[in-house]
């Protein structure tokens, strides 16, 4: 049987569904950085030994999630696999790209880089909770920053923007050419 520590941390894994540093999972729990690590040893230990569809992943910048065992991917690509590309349109996915890429970043800039106006694909993007505002920028009428979310990232198996592929010389001036409009 897991110890109390072990079941707080599994259960606020599992609730956050996203890595979490032992920092963050320490004062989310009230438990000491030392118990957080001893019940990570202890989860990984069951969940390795019992044969589980999913692991205790440990990410580069030191956070852990859940995530599921590799062997399954084939059995869950069907179901979860590409599941964004199928619901979303050219138009969304080419929006998504340039805020995932230049966020933070305004409703017009994203109209300048696409040439045509996005009020309903950002519309769509923030009802969808693809994107949302992350702040106002410090120009007349303050528009709305919008930056992409958890979801973005959970969807697309990000643990973080710096995730993204790398961008082309040719890609990155059609990024920028929005940049310096809304000034």
């Amino acid at each position: 049987m897991l110890s109390h520590e072990a079941r707080i941390v599994e259960a606020i894994l599992f609730i956050e569904n996203e890595a979490l540093t032992i920092e963050k999972l320490a004062a989310m729990s009230n438990l000491s950085e030392k118990d957080c690590e001893k019940a990570l040893k202890e989860l990984d230990k069951l969940y390795q030994n019992q044969g589980h569809g999913i692991f205790l992943k440990q990410n580069d910048d030191e956070s852990v999630c859940f995530a599921p065992c590799s062997d399954l991917y084939d059995d869950l690509r069907q179901t979860y696999g590409k599941k964004v590309d199928k619901r979303l349109s050219r138009a969304a996915l080419e929006t998504l790209s340039i805020v995932a890429y230049s966020q933070p970043i305004t409703r017009k800039e994203i109209d300048n880089i696409r040439g045509v106006t996005s009020d309903t694909i950002v519309r769509l993007l923030r009802d969808r909770e693809y994107i949302k505002i992350v702040g106002r920028k410090d120009v007349q009428g303050h528009p709305c920053l919008y930056g992409t979310s958890r979801k973005f990232l959970f969807e697309f198996g990000l643990q973080s923007i710096s995730d993204l592929p790398k961008l082309s010389d040719i890609d990155r001036m059609r990024f920028d050419k929005g940049e310096g409009e809304d000034k």
